[in-house]
């Protein structure tokens, strides 16, 4: 009999008489006993709820490491062709797991169940490398809110794929996004080192965050008038530079329907060292008002689609922002649900009509933080409302000076 049969493998969840190699090489990580009181006091967290992929897995670790929470997640990317943990989710959870020390189960490609148990959060260094294609950007928008409230000054090399579809390309999250964020009183620093396109990625960003002993509540409910329309239209690879003209063509179609100022959107050929192998084409546009609202619009080029079409697209995001009054646009509005709810006091920002992936935050904030929000819809726009819960830094040292 093998000896380590009162134990399950985490990996498999097998008994140890038919481990899987993972755990016949290294039995200390991948074997649990059998009689685990601690199965009692795990959150359990249903993954194939609402939008039913990947945000359900990144806010329910994100808020397990902040309130201290250990979680089972279970239907992961139910809603998804190929459920369960994709190379993209697994860096995630696995670079989670290093930056608070936590203890992670079950976690392995194709896993559509896992068990997390917080630890400590670190300052330091700390490397999330997907191995693929898959968005770095969303390695991002799940540890940036655990390492704000870290115990000191963190620096993430991520590794992955930087403008891809189906995520915020890395130039919308930091011209876009990261304004928006700062309004909380948090912020990052990021250097792009190479960028990585579908298939093989590669692309490579060092962010530097400083923690913050708390956020402070935001109110965005009036976007003034249009100040500045800015942008970037570019290809990579073998792509030929009229591509990105076409589409900054485009999106300038439409933009000019929105304010007299003149739209600046630089056009551009990605050199070989930023863009060493794979072939790109994309846009991001940006629109800054009177009241210091920040909104975006992007898109990707296809194939199948004409580039003057993907311009326009991108503008289209921007026009609909804009047409009902809103102060942060649909790709932003989920990603401020998380700052909300950790901020001390109540927030407002009006925004477009809540898409699914801010309703399934929404659903996974209320149902792990006593965060309380209400929707106030009407005339084509929504304001969320959130009381927030208030979170200290109690990893920071109280006379630090934050961002």
């Amino acid at each position: 009999m093998c000896s380590y049969n009162r134990y399950v493998c985490y990996c498999c969840d097998r008994l140890s008489s038919a481990l899987c190699s993972e755990a016949i090489l290294a039995p200390k990580i991948y074997l649990k006993p059998l009689d685990r009181m601690a199965d009692t006091h795990l959150f359990e967290i249903d993954g194939s709820v609402l939008e039913g992929g990947g945000q359900i897995l990144r806010m329910a670790l994100c808020f397990s490491v902040l309130t201290k929470t250990p979680v089972r997640i279970r239907n992961i990317r139910q809603g998804r062709k190929k459920p369960g943990l994709a190379a993209q989710h697994l860096a995630g959870v696995e670079l989670m797991r290093d930056i608070c020390q936590g203890r992670l189960y079950k976690a392995c490609l194709g896993s559509t169940e896992i068990e997390f148990y917080p630890g400590h959060i670190e300052h330091g260094r700390f490397v999330g490398h997907i191995q693929t294609a898959g968005s770095i950007t969303l390695l991002l928008q799940a540890t940036l809110p655990v390492a704000i409230f870290s115990s000191g000054p963190v620096t993430l090399e991520l590794r992955g794929g930087t403008n891809t579809d189906l995520a915020p390309q890395v130039d919308f999250l930091t011209e876009i996004f990261r304004p928006n964020m700062e309004r909380f009183g948090a912020s990052f620093d990021f250097d792009l080192i190479r960028r990585g396109y579908f298939p093989k990625g590669g692309g490579q960003c060092v962010i530097e965050v400083r923690p913050v002993q708390s956020l402070r509540p935001v109110t965005m409910v009036d976007v003034g008038s249009v100040t500045r329309l800015f942008g970037w239209s570019y290809v990579a690879g073998v792509l030929p530079l009229k591509i990105a003209h076409e589409m900054s063509s485009g999106a300038k179609s439409i933009l000019k329907e929105i304010a007299n100022s003149r739209a600046d959107i630089e056009v551009y050929k990605e050199s070989m060292d930023m863009a060493p192998e794979g072939n790109c084409s994309g846009i991001i546009i940006g629109c800054e008002t009177s009241t210091g609202a920040i909104l975006g619009g992007s898109a990707l080029g296809e194939a199948r689609k004409k580039s003057f079409q993907s311009g326009e697209e991108a503008a289209h995001e921007i026009q609909s922002a804009i047409s009902v009054g809103a102060c942060v646009d649909r790709h932003v509005q989920d990603m401020m649900i998380i700052l909300m709810a950790l901020a001390d006091g109540t927030s407002r920002i009006r925004t477009e009509p809540l898409t699914m992936h801010t309703k399934t935050a929404i659903y996974v904030t209320e149902l792990m933080t006593k965060a309380k929000f209400n929707i106030i819809e009407g005339n084509g726009s929504a304001i969320i409302e959130c009381v927030g819960i208030g979170l200290r830094n109690i990893n920071l040292p109280k006379n630090t000076t934050s961002y």
